[in-house]
């Protein structure tokens, strides 16, 4: 019996143990099965394969944008790319077939690869970012599609490697056993871990160790209104600006809403008062209770700025007439007395302005045209001259001409087809527009423009045989060295084999051809004045809209003799010519924004120096600097880039971190004030609150 009772124990301990066995090889096996269940195609394996492929896409992205990779911003950007991809991957996992999940996937990864490639592009042709802000220009820029995409690095491409990874991936996995995502307790853990990491990334934008003092604008304000997409897209990644942007479109925010400007109290007024004198009623608003916070604001930072006093050159032009002439794409390569000699009269004799920049934003033409007849920042992401074609701004360069006595004109020789000048000249007091059917000049399709000889020749008759005894003032904006210059036209064809010779590209060529047409077409006007015999009468002002953009890198560095990096590509002409004067160079940096203040000043005109975001380039207190349209800036001393928040020296000065933030500090404050008074017609607002108190 012992023996038996033994036997029986061994054989329940061999069993016990036998069965311990196998289920420690049930358990392995289970965990076998669970990896192989995890990498065929779980909820977390394709959480990590979309969340690694956006992050990819995104640190591409950031270094051949030369942001810096070991930064806050990547972090912040990593847990976006987590965010979106637990959203899109549990959305994928809800469908019934497999097919569907990789489609949504598919679908999310192309948008999210395809939606960067196209911004390095934008950035890299038109230098600016993608918006929704600018879609009304979505028309006219398929003229562009071709030279756009001709334009491309092929560095590029490196943003769609993990597009095309992930595609390959899923198709290796294509036989895999593929389980629909079902509704459990386990599932709602997804709600937690979604929670969690949107209140980590608000912590990115809150905490004040994850932000850079030297940045333009900050997080939390980028993130509620984008509207620095260079800076939005450093910190925010290119999905999520798209994101934000779109939502901006369709929700505009209120500058007020965006804490742009603390407005003074009364007793924070300029109460120092300088020669020149200015309407008063600018001050009494500006105390006065305003139940339209907008303009409440406005008042008071307008009536805060300071009043920039006569001078030297104050009326050294009194009563003559005026040429103001906006050159189509025009770079420094017009500075030459070889290949065009009647420009370089007019620079070499005249005052020409060295160290001029020609800031590049979204609509660039329209934009810089509107910045230099307002002297006020155009919306950045916005065609502002389109979109706000019925604002009225009494304090015009026409208007302020106007009240001077002058006939006022202005002409272009192209059609409507990208910006409404009848109406936009018109509500900014211009006495009369001219286009190319008013001037019976013929256009055709995208390409061929139409010849500035032709239009200087005919707007000079139209201007002198006018037989009033007042001067004319006329703003003339060219047309005929537009791109493109990668495709033939008549234009671009007719001095190309001539440049060709001298060991010019093809594309350059065209370019330095189209130059040599709208320096013959200042020949003519010229003439005409010299003829009629007011040129000794009359002041000529040319500066340039933008640089060529049409041509690449190296076509640019064929065209000029100086470098084409930290924005010294938008370096551009700038010149006052009369036949009177003596020659004189100046080295102020200034742009299109200071053409106002200062042909105000040089005419004598009636005009506040408050109201303009520019400042006369001769006054005293002008202080030189440029500054670029994502609010980067730069003098003798430095250079700012707003996008990386960084500060390049040329001498060994340094500024203190102090004085960099005041200096941005200034700067948001005009772009954003500009903002708000245009989106608010806040000068006819003005204009109706003078009246009110003149009566």
């Amino acid at each position: 019996m012992k023996n038996s009772k033994t036997k029986i124990n061994k054989n329940n301990k061999n069993s016990k143990e036998i069965n311990n066995l196998e289920i420690n090889i049930d358990n392995h096996t289970s965990v076998i099965e669970n990896k192989k269940k995890f990498f065929r195609d779980s909820f977390l394996f394709n959480l990590t394969f979309v969340v690694i492929t956006t992050f990819l896409v995104e640190l591409i992205f950031r270094a051949i944008s030369k942001f810096n990779i070991f930064d806050y911003a990547t972090l912040r950007i990593f847990i976006s790319c987590f965010i979106m991809g637990l959203i899109i991957t549990f959305l994928s996992h809800l469908m019934k077939r497999k097919w569907l999940k990789n489609t949504i996937i598919i679908i999310y990864l192309l948008i999210y690869t395809v939606y960067s490639f196209l911004q390095l592009g934008f950035l890299n042709y038109l230098g600016v970012y993608i918006s929704f802000n600018t879609s009304s220009q979505l028309g006219a820029v398929t003229d562009y599609i071709y030279e756009y995409l001709k334009s491309f690095d092929l560095i590029f491409i490196c943003v769609l490697l993990p597009f095309f990874f992930s595609i390959a991936w899923l198709i290796l996995n294509k036989r895999k056993r593929y389980e629909k995502i079902s509704i459990t307790k386990k599932t709602f853990l997804v709600i937690p871990i979604l929670i969690i990491s949107i209140f980590t990334y608000y912590l990115t934008l809150k905490l004040d160790f994850m932000q850079n003092k030297l940045q333009l604008k900050s997080n939390q304000i980028l993130f509620v209104n984008p509207d620095v997409p260079t800076i939005a897209v450093n910190q925010f990644g290119t999905t999520v600006f798209g994101i934000l942007d779109l939502k901006s479109f369709l929700f505009p925010v209120s500058a007020t809403e965006n804490n742009v400007y603390n407005s003074p109290s009364s007793g924070e007024l300029i109460t120092t008062k300088p020669s020149r004198e200015v309407p008063k009623y600018l001050d009494d608003l500006a105390v006065m209770d305003e139940k339209n916070k907008k303009y409440q604001m406005l008042n008071n930072y307008f009536a805060n700025q300071l009043v920039t006093d006569y001078n030297d050159y104050t009326g050294l032009f009194e009563g003559k007439n005026v040429v103001i002439i906006l050159m189509e794409s025009v770079n420094n390569a017009i500075i030459n007395e070889e290949y065009f000699p009647n420009f370089y009269n007019l620079y070499s004799n005249g005052w020409n302005f060295l160290n001029t920049y020609s800031p590049r934003n979204s609509c660039a033409t329209g934009n810089n045209e509107f910045s230099t007849l307002t002297s006020l920042y155009s919306i950045y992401n916005t065609c502002t001259a389109n979109v706000y074609k019925k604002n009225t701004y009494f304090n015009s360069i026409f208007n302020l001409f106007n009240e001077h006595g002058y006939n006022t004109t202005s002409m272009h020789n192209f059609t409507e087809w990208y910006y409404y000048r009848s109406t936009i000249h018109k509500n900014m007091g211009s006495q009369k527009f001219y286009g190319a059917n008013d001037l019976k000049i013929k256009t055709s399709v995208y390409g061929e423009w139409p010849s500035d000889v032709e239009f200087f020749e005919k707007a000079f008759d139209i201007l002198l045989n006018n037989e009033s005894d007042k001067p004319f003032m006329t703003f003339l904006t060219t047309v005929t060295s537009h791109q493109p210059y990668s495709t033939a036209s008549t234009l671009g064809d007719l001095h190309k084999d001539y440049f060709k010779s001298l060991g010019y590209s093809t594309a350059s060529a065209r370019y330095l051809s189209k130059l040599k047409v709208l320096d013959d077409a200042i020949g003519v006007m010229i003439q005409k004045l010299t003829e009629s015999q007011k040129l000794d009468d009359t002041v000529i002002v040319m500066l340039a809209d933008h640089y060529p953009y049409g041509l690449n890198k190296s076509s640019l560095k064929e065209v000029i003799d100086h470098d084409i990096t930290e924005y010294e590509a938008e370096r551009t002409p700038f010149v006052i010519y009369n036949s009177s004067m003596t020659s004189e160079t100046f080295t102020q940096y200034n742009s299109y924004i200071n053409v106002l203040p200062t042909i105000a000043n040089l005419f004598n005109l009636d005009y506040d120096p408050r109201l303009y975001m520019g400042d006369d380039l001769f006054s005293d207190t002008y202080e030189s600097r440029v500054v670029f349209a994502d609010g980067s800036w730069k003098n003798e001393l430095a250079f700012y880039d707003a996008s990386t928040s960084k500060i390049k020296y040329y001498t060994d000065f340094q500024y203190t971190i102090e004085e960099i933030q005041r200096i941005n500090l200034e700067i948001d404050a005009k772009i954003s004030m500009s903002s708000m008074a245009i989106k608010n017609n806040y000068f006819k607002y003005l204009e109706n609150k003078y009246k009110e108190f003149e009566s």
